[in-house]
């Protein structure tokens, strides 16, 4: 019981052998003060049910019914009952005994060890290393309510500690599982578990691995799930969407141009390249930087050769091998002229953005390529621009340029479809951002849906054979405005 709090209004009282507590225990019962939940425990809370207030009390619960007993098998990994209420205890004994929502599984063995971790009083879990060998028993009821968690969720566990903190952690779960299991007699769990680390660390044959994203690390290209399951959310809001189709009607060579001068302009502008707009066309008619900013004005210029070659801007990937290195020159030719980013290849270390942190960059390489798999299912060009720009933004691949790339692998899949390509313009930006962040953060992928429907739409109607026409048609639309400035308008 809690110290320090009268008796009576205490939330979990539990019966006792002392009789003094046991009669005053029987009192407070007999004045309505607390009530009888299950067989000796009571409770002074009478609104919630006696399987709440269990649930919310649970270890404290078992630490004083069963002194001694180990939270073991999948219950140490997880640390909370199966969605049917079942927890699993090593105990001196194999029983099961009911409470008020929950199922206890009692499973005679071994008592506490040095190692395993106190919960509440003589109430043990099993340590990391012995929870994976009794995870690796022989189960007679495989499933969700199994004592043991599946092979592939505990190589998702193994794997998950090598993507974290490296392949030595993973060397001394090993070795310390080696240890237990001549203390425990689990020789044979641990030729288990010795297999599955050694094919995660590829010093063994993978095909023993069924966790997809295990067996990627063993083949050699490990991939973040959390990200991919992201991936995931959004394709299957893409595809269950009508999208319009927005025909290109900057047609000639010279309004396609035009567009893709202000494409290049609002992409670099975004990322915090600024340039009134007459040096921004002084840098690209002269194909020249301007003095005192070389990189910048590279910047600008990489971006353009790019978006305005119709030919580049129809190449789309068709595998995940093309996938990587369409990004890998795109990237190079954007960030020719900072070779302090490694312009080309993928990042070596870790990036972020405020409170985001992107992809490891470790996972870089798989995570493109397994998200490669929903990309390559959609059918709609604006459905697969949405996805891939997205999937790049996320997973920032490049020490910088990242959402440059994106957008421009956006706008490839709309000129591969003969689509209007897509401009952020300024005035836009933070709705971009903002509805960015919702998806990464919120898991909500309509806001980023409609945002980029929206600059679609508007998009679309900026066309002209002559560049003065087309800056005032953006004009028109409040496109070079601050966010606080003014709000985006559709013309036409």
């Amino acid at each position: 019981m809690e110290k320090n709090i009268p008796i009576h209004l205490q939330e979990i009282i539990y019966s006792s052998s002392d009789p003094t507590i046991s009669r005053f225990v029987s009192k407070l019962e007999k004045e309505g003060k607390i009530r009888k939940i299950a067989p000796r425990l009571y409770s002074a809370n009478f609104e919630d049910s006696p399987a709440v207030i269990i649930r919310r009390n649970l270890f404290s619960v078992l630490g004083n019914l069963y002194p001694g007993a180990v939270l073991s098998h999948r219950s140490a990994l997880e640390f909370k009952p199966t969605n049917a209420g079942q927890i699993f205890l090593t105990y001196k004994y194999t029983k099961k005994i009911e409470l008020p929502g929950i199922m206890i599984h009692f499973l005679k063995g071994n008592g506490p060890i040095e190692g395993d971790n106190p919960l509440s009083g003589e109430f043990y879990a099993s340590q990391r290393e012995r929870a994976f060998l009794e995870n690796l028993q022989v189960s007679r009821r495989p499933g969700p309510d199994s004592k043991t968690l599946t092979f592939p969720e505990i190589e998702d566990r193994l794997e998950q500690i090598i993507r974290v903190n490296g392949e030595q952690e993973l060397n001394k779960v090993k070795d310390r599982a080696r240890i237990l299991a001549k203390e425990l007699n689990m020789l044979t769990e641990f030729d288990k578990l010795n297999k599955i680390i050694s094919a995660l660390l590829t010093t063994h044959p993978a095909t023993i691995l069924k966790s997809p994203v295990a067996a990627a690390r063993a083949f050699g290209n490990p991939y973040d799930p959390a990200r991919i399951s992201l991936f995931e959310m959004l394709f299957q809001e893409l595809v269950q969407q009508e999208f319009k189709y927005r025909e290109e009607q900057n047609l000639s060579n010279k309004s396609y141009r035009n567009f893709a001068f202000f494409e290049s302009y609002f992409s670099n502008y975004i990322e915090g390249t600024v340039f009134e707009v007459a040096e921004a066309k002084q840098i690209i008619q002269t194909q020249q930087p301007l003095v005192n900013r070389n990189e910048d004005s590279h910047d600008v210029l990489g971006t353009y050769r790019i978006v305005s070659n119709k030919s580049e801007m129809s190449t789309t990937p068709n595998s995940p091998e093309e996938l990587l290195t369409i990004l890998s020159y795109r990237h190079q030719l954007l960030l020719s002229a900072r070779a302090d980013k490694n312009p080309g290849s993928f990042k070596h270390i870790n990036n972020y953005a405020g409170q985001t942190e992107f992809v490891d960059s470790s996972l870089v390489r798989g995570t493109l390529i397994k998200s490669f798999d929903f990309y390559q299912a959609l059918k709609h060009p604006f459905a697969k621009a949405a996805y891939i720009m997205f999937v790049i933004s996320e997973i920032h691949p490049f020490l910088d340029g990242n959402g440059r790339v994106a957008r421009v692998m956006m706008n490839a899949e709309l000129t591969k479809a003969m689509q209007s390509k897509i401009i952020i313009p300024t005035v836009y930006r933070e709705d971009y951002l903002g509805a960015l962040r919702k998806l990464t953060r919120q898991n909500d992928p309509k806001p980023y849906i409609r945002m980029l429907a929206r600059t679609h739409e508007f998009s679309a109607t900026i066309v002209s054979e002559d560049m003065d026409k087309m800056q005032a048609l953006l004009e028109q639309s409040n496109a070079f405005l601050e966010h606080t400035e003014g709000k985006l308008r559709i013309i036409g």
